[in-house]
């Protein structure tokens, strides 16, 4: 059974950093492009950041420079560190894994993170 659990998600002040994780069983990071993606409210869910299976990343314009993909296949979880967290960034954000051939697709349940003071 394929599982996708995110943890890490908290109130955060602006200016503030964080670091999202995504338990992953049940597939092999090395055939699977993972992806964060968020949906905050009253809008689209939207990509953040991905990982390709062979290590290519790719950021959405709003996060570039503040946030960083990351993979650790002896634990199969992946990361997303995100700094100078401003309010925008206020979501749920949700983990994603994409078969590299197939297109399979699994989410996780999410993880709420709000910026705020």
């Amino acid at each position: 059974q394929v599982q996708l659990v995110e943890s890490g998600g908290d109130l955060v002040q602006p200016g503030g950093s964080l670091r999202l994780s995504c338990a992953v069983s049940g597939i092999s990071l090395m055939t699977y492009h993972m992806g964060w993606y968020r949906r905050a409210p009253g809008k689209q869910r939207e990509l953040v950041a991905r990982i390709t299976s062979s290590g290519i990343t790719d950021y959405a314009d709003s996060v570039k420079g503040r946030s960083t993909i990351s993979r650790d296949f002896a634990l199969n979880i992946v990361f997303l560190q995100m700094h100078s967290l401003k309010p925008e960034d206020t979501a749920v954000y949700y983990c994603n894994a994409m078969h590299r051939v197939s297109g399979t697709s699994y989410w996780g349940q999410g993880t709420q993170v709000t910026v705020s003071s």
